[in-house]
């Protein structure tokens, strides 16, 4: 993501026009979620996916048509049947939704670029509106950026559908989400939060931190560490830490900034420890709090809180047990455990196996019966 805004930057900086292409919403099987961006320049080159495939080629093409015809934006469905899609070696059939975005001026899109991509790269969060469907086709791709203070860049029109994306916003700037919305005055728009890429604080350098920074780092989290031994905390030991803290995490937690896209493991040394920093944890505003130990060494944390008089509620909020249930027991598998639970918050999974059902397996039978 932060590749398509900073090349937008550039191309609208040196005067030449670009497109934009947003996937705003898919029903059935897709190859990519809404949110996905595709960038082609002025000379035919892209950055960015929508899926690849004749979707890609076929919304590749017609941005270059927009340029070249000097066309408004465009707002089109695309349908993925399983016939179409098997041409191409995608398991899928759906459709999906694309707003194709030609920008001709860098004048009122490079601002909104800019603090996109500030945003992406950890300076506030902010979320951007786009007009996808109006009964005035010239009011479709107007945008307004909403900041984290309320303030504004642009419009959508007219007052009642800014007020609306200006009351939906902050959900999705915190986690950088998106939201397809179907305005009260009829219109429908799109909504996107950019925030800075979600960060991993790992409480403890032991040998599960190490696996998870490893594998946590190919996946696009930032890592900072956090331990008050010098040969666990150091970047030779952690290559992949955006920032490593060497002190006693409890004091660490309180010092540096936490937001909502931000992760917390709690894997140190020690019960004594462990208990220590999860106090800081869950005062924090973090988004996930786990917490590696046996059920035991859970539960008498979780007696000592409460009788600290800590919430209920948030305490019931920490994942603990850490993990999904794969039964691990190297580092790497433990890691691989945590990883699977963490992603699993973050985007909505429910950590159930995908594995065809039963019953849907009899039906394909009787069908060739």
């Amino acid at each position: 993501m932060n590749n398509i805004f900073k090349n937008a930057i550039d191309e609208l900086r040196n005067g030449n026009p670009i497109v934009i292409s947003t996937v705003v919403q898919t029903k059935g099987s897709t190859p990519q979620k809404p949110g996905a961006k595709l960038l082609v320049k002025s000379d035919g080159s892209g950055i960015g996916t929508l899926g690849g495939g004749c979707v890609e080629g076929d919304i590749w093409f017609e941005s270059t048509q927009l340029l070249n015809n000097n066309e408004t934006p465009k707002y089109r469905d695309y349908v993925l049947n399983e016939e179409l899609a098997a041409e191409d070696g995608l398991i899928c059939g759906g459709t999906m939704y694309f707003l194709i975005d030609p920008i001709y001026s860098s004048k009122q899109f490079l601002p909104i670029a800019n603090e996109i991509n500030d945003a992406l790269n950890g300076k506030g969060s902010v979320s951007l509106a786009t007009l996808i469907s109006s009964n005035n086709n010239q009011h479709i791709g107007k945008k307004m950026l909403i900041r984290e203070d309320g303030s504004t860049i642009g419009t959508l029109g007219n007052t009642t559908i800014n007020k609306d994306a200006m009351n939906r916003s902050k959900a999705v700037m915190i986690h950088g989400t998106y939201e397809y919305i179907l305005s009260p005055s009829g219109e429908q728009y799109f909504l996107e939060g950019f925030t800075n890429p979600p960060t991993i604080i790992l409480c403890g350098g032991g040998h599960v931190s190490k696996a998870i920074s490893s594998l946590a780092s190919t996946l696009g989290f930032k890592i900072t560490i956090t331990d008050d031994r010098k040969e666990f905390a150091n970047s030779k030991r952690f290559p992949e830490a955006t920032n490593i803290h060497l002190g006693k995490p409890e004091n660490i937690l309180k010092e540096i900034n936490i937001n909502r896209n931000n992760f917390i493991i709690i894997a140190t040394r020690g019960h004594r420890y462990d208990n220590t920093a999860l106090k800081a944890a869950i005062d924090t505003n973090a988004h996930y709090i786990g917490l590696l130990g046996s059920k035991r060494k859970t539960i008498l944390i979780y007696k000592e809180l409460l009788q600290l008089g800590y919430d209920l509620s948030r305490i019931k909020e920490i994942h603990a047990p850490i993990g999904l249930d794969i039964n691990a027991t190297s580092p790497a598998e433990i890691a691989v455990s945590i990883i699977s639970e963490i992603l699993m918050v973050r985007d909505g999974g429910t950590g159930q196996s995908m594995k065809i059902e039963e019953k849907r397996i009899d039906k394909l039978i009787n069908s060739i019966k």
